[in-house]
Parts: structure tokens; sequence; C-alpha cells
């Protein structure tokens, strides 16, 4: 999986410029580094004015951060685009019928494709939603599925995040301020639009409301609170919803069914889009000590009062080790094969994958089956032997807790920074919505950028940024390559 030179998206190897960043290329010849450094700084201003931030869970004194942002967009051309959209929607289909199956008939475990232990003595499995059903068996109402690229037409799904997966706020502000900074350039490409897509959640979650709801179902989004570190993306959705934002205390449950309290007295609600962990929904079935939940919740929940999207027991299908059976499980429910690829992965919990994962740990990155944020996780070719030396021990102590994979190339972009522009690794998060009327895909997501050289950590949470997404018609884009040599002198 390793390559000499990895996949940069904007150059080939001879460093002409691929037609589809042609006239991202001459922009950049055109815009002194000083105008593109303002723009940088404008963009910074506007998300601070917003409140576009986020928090790091456990520094201390750290408050807010704003996400960094770079304003040169990445550019994918409609035909790669498509064949991306067919493999999630595929995915996303597989999941539901296999949350489906699992709380259900169980037909997965007992034709032994998934060894039963790794889905019933998972920490995310519910035992309290075996059995039953929701409305249209739909687990997953929205989706965020991490996609790295390596080559021309090689992409891979590094991770499934199904329970609370976060980040379209940061897609829409992006895509906002690049039509405020850069209209014309914006106009040129005649990008994919992204703005509609509170709109589609929004019909998607009224769709998957209970039976008895009214017409017009009652809709919150239930949020931890302020001091989560995504509060600033909750309160940003609620808004662009039109809905209510509300936290645990503002909800009672009463005969089964959910009430939020409002100035005129209390309101059923029918479907809550809940940013909270299973652990916090409900203090009466899961953990007693969270102040975050609803008492009762999970009662109304499976009296079919209220709709909680994601589902209760969805983060099963985050597992990183559910993961690495992604291809048998589109096969087993679906009877093809998958568009896209998994990254080849060895699960520490099988004695031979332990012993080449030990073996090869300098050249491997090791990742816990339930992380995230990327952390947890060992980056072997940038580990130092000491640190190799320390996970080694916990993979040894735990293997059932890990899954290993070779460390990819990812794939390149072109990266303004005070010094000039540089490629940095970059991955994609497309955001998937599911409902009674069908699966939707926003045209591109959010793109992370690993601003450190050399790095192919992408998360906020470890210094990564991002960057806007435009999917454009491949019929707009010709053959050309003149202004290499300015780009580079400009870079250099």
């Amino acid at each position: 999986m390793q390559q000499s030179r990895c996949f940069d998206e904007m150059t080939v190897a001879d460093g002409a410029i691929r037609a589809v960043y042609g006239k991202i290329a001459r922009w950049l010849a055109a815009t002194p580094a000083e105008t593109l450094a303002s723009r940088r700084s404008q963009a910074e201003l506007l998300f601070r004015r917003i409140g576009i931030t986020f928090a790091v869970y456990g520094e201390k004194d750290a408050g807010e951060r704003l996400i960094p942002f770079d304003i040169i967009p990445r550019v994918m051309l409609r035909s790669e685009w498509s064949r991306i959209e067919a493999g999630l929607v595929q995915r996303v289909k597989a999941l539901n019928l296999f949350l489906a199956d699992i709380y259900g008939g169980q037909d997965i475990i007992r034709s032994g494709k998934i060894p039963a232990d790794l889905i019933l003595r998972n920490p995310q499995f519910r035992p309290q939603m075996a059995g039953r059903r929701i409305p249209h068996d739909i687990y997953v109402h929205i989706a965020g599925i991490d996609i790295v690229r390596t080559g021309e037409d090689d992409f891979y799904v590094l991770e499934d995040n199904v329970r609370t997966p976060s980040g379209v706020s940061y897609m829409l502000e992006n895509r906002e301020v690049m039509m405020r900074l850069v209209p014309d350039l914006f106009a040129e490409h005649r990008v994919a639009p992204v703005e509609n897509y509170p709109d589609a959640l929004l019909a998607s979650l009224r769709s998957v409301a209970p039976i008895a709801a009214a017409e017009e179902p009652t809709i919150a989004l239930l949020t931890p609170g302020r001091f989560n570190s995504a509060y600033y993306e909750h309160s940003f959705l609620a808004d662009k919803l039109g809905v209510e934002l509300v936290e645990g205390r503002d909800l009672l449950v009463n005969d089964d069914r959910v009430y939020m309290r409002t100035t005129q007295g209390a309101k059923q609600v029918d479907v809550l889009y809940r940013r909270i962990d299973d652990d916090f929904l409900d203090p009466e079935t899961f953990r007693p000590d969270s102040i975050l939940g609803v008492p009762g919740l999970m009662r109304a929940y499976l009296a079919g009062n209220v709709t909680l999207a994601n589902a209760v027991g969805a983060g099963v299908a985050d597992d990183k080790a559910i993961y690495t059976y992604m291809p048998e499980i589109i096969e087993f429910y679906l009877g093809e094969k998958a568009i896209l690829k998994n990254v080849p992965t060895w699960r520490c919990r099988e004695p031979a994958s332990l012993r080449y994962a030990l073996d090869n740990l300098a050249e491997l990155v090791v990742k816990e089956v339930n992380g995230s944020g990327g952390y947890g996780m060992l980056v072997g070719p940038h580990a130092t032997k000491a640190e190799r030396e320390v996970f080694a021990a916990k993979l040894a102590h735990d293997p059932d807790n890990f899954i290993a994979q070779p460390t990819l190339a990812l794939s390149t972009a072109p990266t303004f920074f005070d010094a000039g522009i540089a490629p940095r690794h970059v991955d994609l998060r497309p955001f998937v919505l599911t409902g009674a009327n069908g699966v939707r895909v926003v045209p591109g997501g959010l793109t992370r950028v690993a601003l450190i050289e050399n790095s192919l950590v992408v998360n906020s949470s470890q210094g990564g940024g991002t960057k806007d997404t435009w999917i454009v018609d491949d019929a707009i884009f010709d053959e050309a390559a003149p202004w290499q040599s300015q780009l580079q002198n400009q870079a250099g």
C-alpha cells in the first residue's frame, strides 16, 4: 500500500497541473501571497464573529479554538465523485440492514460471517434494542464516512461514523466563506451546492417520525450543553433546521411520551436529533449518574412514541473491528461487491494478525477499535522507538481492543502558508442522510487537512485544518498547464 510518491491532487509527477486544478492554478499564479493571507485573515474574522469554534477535552483553560481554514479549495470532478457517491449509498444501506439484523434475526451471526462475540460483547451493543422495531428499520439517519485517496482511481473508506458524526457545520460555513471571499473563482467553477443540506436533513428527520405523529412532526436537537466540544455545531444546525435546541433538563417523559418545556407549556416531541452518546441518554436505562439525558426516554423510544436519530445501538457499526467485515456485510445483505474499498486491516484479536502487528509496528498504524478523534492510535513511521515499545505492551495486553493497518500514502492537496504554497495530506468526510424518502449524499463533504508537514493526522483536535470541497462538472475543464512555472515560482 505504501508508495514512493503520494498522489498529489493538483500536480502529476513531472509537475504539470491536472486539468481539474487548471483554473485554481491560474488564480494562485495571479494572486499575491499577501492577498491570500489577507483573505485567510478575513475568513478567520468571519468565523470568530459567528462563533464557529470548538473545544479540546483535557486542555485546561485552553478556551475555544478556531479550526484552521485553508483558502485553497479541494477540487474533484463529478465523474470521480459519482463513484464515491454510489459507494456511500451502498455502504449506508448495508449498515442499516446489518443493524436491523443484529437487533432482529441475527442472520449474519448464524451464517458465521462475523464472530458472535464481536457483536454481542461489543460495548456499543444495546440488548435493550433486541427484538425491537424502529420506524422504517432505519438506524443510521446521519452518517459521516471518512474517505482517503491514494491514487488516480483509488479511494478507500477509513472509518464509518454513525453514532453522532460531526463536522457538517464546518462544511457549510467553509462554503459560505469561500462564496464571499472568492466569488468570481467560485462562479467560474460552477460548484455543486451543499447549502441545501439542512433542508435535506429536515426532510429526512420528518420522514421517520412515529406513525402517530402529526402531519408536521415536532423535531428538536438534543445537545449535552455548551461545554461540549461540538456545541457550536449543535446550535448552528438547530438554527438552520428551524428546530428547538434542547438539553436533557428541557425535556420530560410522561405516559411514555417526550415533552419539551416551552413558555406555552409542555409540547410533545416526535423526533430527537440527538448529539449525546447512548450511555448518557437515559439514567434509568444506562448510566444512572448521567445529568445530560432524560429519565424515561428509552421507555418512550421503545414504545414507539419518539424517534431518535441516530438510533440507540447504532454504535456497533462504528467499531473498527466491525469495519473490517464491511465487504462481507455488503455482499451478505445486498448481494453486491463493495464499490468503495476498505483499507487492508489486521484484526489483532487474531493471533497471527497480532504477531504481524507486533513485528511491524514501525510500518503500521494501530488504532483502538472504539477510538476516535485521532486519540489512542500509533502512527508507527512517525513514532519514536520508546513510543512503539509502550504501545506494543498495550497491544500485547489487550489485543482485542486494536486493529492495525498499513500506513497509506494519503493524497495531498495544495495548502497556503505564509511562506507559500505546499502540499499537505487530506481526507474527506462526506455526509449521508437516510430517511423514509431514500438516501441522499451531499456533493463533496468536509475536507480535513494535516497542516504539519508529512503528518497523516487530520483531526482538528490534533492540529488539523479544513478546506472547502468543490465538486465540478468534467465538461468545463480543458487540458492545460501553462501556469506551472509561475505557480512553482510563487510557492518557491
